[in-house]
């Protein structure tokens, strides 16, 4: 809505929420291959106008925002409310640290690689992490084909002399495991990829306290169109050669993205601290339990796949003993090495990642967890339907 004194944007607007029991069209392709955040709908669509903000028409002129940030695009409420939500949750320090706001991790990804690696080697940097890894990271690192990095596979199989960058995903994507660092060596410089460090998909079991940590919007409140990712780094130089990307790149991120961001931020806070509000990530994983449970049902019932398992460990921030309930489940087909659990599926309509983008091998699948819930309701009938072919056929 436009008017006179401004331009209303609402958080809200988002389309229709279906509920978990619904379903459509059987006769299309479910696609789960990307972690499309659109099962987070349903909560937000609840919370009406409590998220719109107004911008004024002389708003937002300048490249700089209004603070007094290293990073000097950052929107000082934007800052305020990651500090704010990390305190709440209790998943990472931010104290004494850096902020670096992004178009996304992905974004951020590509300035940590560019602030950590040195420039007066004859030779780029290795970039490694533990398969399977993050489908991304391979195309992420090589892309431009920088002469600063250079992937170079599995961390648990990397035993080159010399200084290297790793990748550490926890909770991992695609499997959902706590990693730690792989690759032993003093010249090593680390990167958390803390996307999935939220309490609807794991136990928050210590605030996070690493040199650079990155986080994003999309999966911690579901709002990936908004493109907003940041990182916590502890030290200044690196923060700064980051933000200096980030200027090169885009020239900063857009000022209605992060005000937007904030708003959401705050109010996720604010409903955490009130016990009379219904909150956001109690709220969000009461529905990855759900689907959990019905998908391990679904896989034990059909026989022909297996599921990764996750210990009960204690959340700081629920107060209580959970399973993690990851973003993405990690199916296996029991077959042998030449099964093909991409293409099985596909043939049954379900579009999913292949194994072997992750660095692992064809009998592996990702499978999104976050999507609507008439599709999530539809790739369990379809996967409780596939059966094993028999010798005559």
């Amino acid at each position: 809505m436009c008017g006179t004194d401004g331009c209303l944007v609402k958080c809200s607007s988002v389309p229709c929420a279906t509920p978990e029991n619904d379903m459509k069209d059987t006769s299309t392709t479910i696609n789960l291959d990307h972690g499309d955040p659109t099962m987070y709908e349903s909560y937000w669509r609840k919370m009406g106008n409590k998220c719109d903000i107004t911008f004024n028409g002389d708003d937002s002129l300048s490249y700089f925002a209004n603070g007094k940030s290293l990073c000097w695009f950052l929107e000082s409420k934007l800052e305020e409310q990651i500090k704010r939500l990390h305190s709440v949750v209790e998943n990472a320090i931010v104290d004494d640290y850096y902020i670096v706001v992004g178009t996304g991790s992905s974004q951020l990804m590509q300035a940590a690689l560019y602030a950590l690696s040195p420039t007066d080697q004859l030779e780029p940097i290795s970039v490694v992490s533990a398969t399977p890894f993050y489908s991304s990271y391979p195309e992420v690192t090589d892309f431009v084909k920088s002469g600063l990095h250079k992937w170079a596979g599995d961390a648990r199989t990397f035993e080159k002399n010399g200084p290297f960058i790793e990748f550490i995903t926890s909770p991992n994507n695609p499997d959902g495991v706590v990693r730690e660092p792989v690759v032993n060596g003093n010249q090593g410089k680390l990167i958390y990829d803390l996307a999935y460090y939220w309490p609807q998909y794991t136990a928050i079991t210590s605030p996070a306290n690493h040199d650079v940590m990155l986080f994003t919007i999309s999966k911690c409140t579901g709002h990936a169109g908004s493109r907003i990712g940041w990182a916590l780094v502890k030290d200044k130089e690196v923060a700064r050669k980051m933000t200096k990307f980030m200027e090169i790149s885009t020239i900063g991120v857009s000022k209605e993205a992060q005000l937007r961001a904030a708003k959401i931020l705050e109010v996720i806070s604010e409903r955490c601290l009130d016990p009379n509000m219904e909150n956001f990530f109690e709220y969000s994983q009461s529905l990855m339990t759900d689907r959990w449970q019905r998908l391990r049902q679904v896989v034990m019932a059909n026989g022909l796949f297996v599921l990764q398992k996750y210990p009960l460990q204690y959340c700081l921030f629920t107060k209580d003993f959970c399973e993690s309930h990851p973003a993405f489940a990690w199916l296996i087909c029991k077959g042998g090495e030449e099964e093909d659990c991409e293409k099985l599926l596909k043939e049954h309509k379900i579009h999913t990642r292949s194994g072997r983008r992750f660095g692992s091998d064809s009998r592996s699948v990702r499978i999104s967890m976050l999507s609507r819930g008439e599709d999530f309701n539809i790739f369990l009938q379809r996967l409780m339907a596939i059966q094993v072919p028999t010798n005559g056929n």
